[in-house]
């Protein structure tokens, strides 16, 4: 009798250990909803006035299904003569392009030479380097634009891709030389008995096992490019010379017709966001590898 009491009692405590978990659990995937919910209601209200005539935009209470379904406004959108986003896509895809190779390129050259060799101030110069990510990009903006105005590089892409093959920039150094001391140093020295130099060892050894730092940085680099706004409005003077963040910017000054035509500035909105979004879908795990990567072995 004892026993089976006890036995009760056991399985009344399991099943409220039990209970208490699944409401915890219940209660997490409900906060956790309400939050995606959230997010996602700027991105639909985007998507619904897209699809909009420019008169319902404005519409109270909101309309949040179309009618009718507009999809001649993306059409409309980019086939504006004052802002001809054919041509703002390409200066765009050749600026990020170039400015996240060189900026990959640099940062694991200068990441491989503090995680990897030897030499007088090593460390001291990476503590500096580490210093300049203090620096708010506000505080450098005048001296480099006159230095890119006495280079003659203004309404030049040059601007905007030139620095990044200058060392590529602290955080993107950091997170290399991180990824890079965890290699183990063995295979420095098996490379170098070979007969392998420096250069080769970087190329052909390290970075090959860096695969995603370089993941990592190629997808901050290329969103921080993609988006950019305050370099090229303060660097690019001609309309040719667009990028598409600043064709947005002309599409919300004017419009073309003297009033704000939402319903075309959602639809190039959603047309610019999409890389990004496809990007994020399809390379997620190295947004949260990449936060992994900012801890390991320093």
């Amino acid at each position: 009798m004892v026993t089976g009491v006890g036995t009760a009692a056991r399985h009344q405590v399991d099943f409220r250990i039990r209970a208490g978990r699944l409401l915890a659990r219940t209660s997490l995937y409900m906060v956790l909803s309400l939050g995606a919910f959230l997010f996602l209601v700027p991105f639909v209200w985007m998507v619904s006035t897209a699809l909009k005539e420019a008169g319902d935009v404005m519409k109270f209470p909101p309309e949040w299904i179309p009618q009718p379904v507009l999809w001649g406004n993306f059409v409309e959108a980019f086939t504006q003569d004052y802002a001809p986003f054919g041509i703002f896509f390409k200066n765009t895809i050749v600026i990020t392009a170039t400015a996240v190779f060189g900026q990959l390129l640099s940062a694991s050259l200068v990441g491989f030479s503090f995680a990897r060799l030897r030499w007088w101030g090593r460390d001291y110069l990476f503590l500096v380097v580490l210093a300049t990510m203090m620096l708010p990009y506000q505080v450098t903006l005048v001296p480099v634009f006159v230095l890119m105005k006495v280079l003659g590089w203004i309404d030049s892409f040059l601007p905007l891709i030139v620095p990044f093959y200058l060392g590529g920039g602290a955080f993107y150094i950091f997170l290399f030389r991180q990824f890079m001391m965890t290699i183990p140093l063995e295979l420095d020295d098996a490379a170098r008995i070979d007969g392998c130099g420096t250069l080769w060892l970087y190329a052909r050894i390290i970075l090959p096992l860096s695969g995603p730092a370089l993941a990592t940085a190629a997808i901050f680099s290329f969103l921080a490019h993609w988006n950019d706004f305050i370099g090229p409005l303060i660097y690019l003077n001609s309309v040719s010379n667009y990028t598409l963040s600043l064709g947005l910017r002309i599409l919300q000054g004017y419009g073309g017709y003297g009033i704000q035509r939402w319903n075309l500035l959602m639809a190039a909105s959603l047309f610019v966001m999409l890389p990004v979004l496809l990007l994020f879908f399809f390379a997620q795990k190295y947004f949260i590898q990449g936060i992994v990567t900012y801890g390991v072995k320093g």
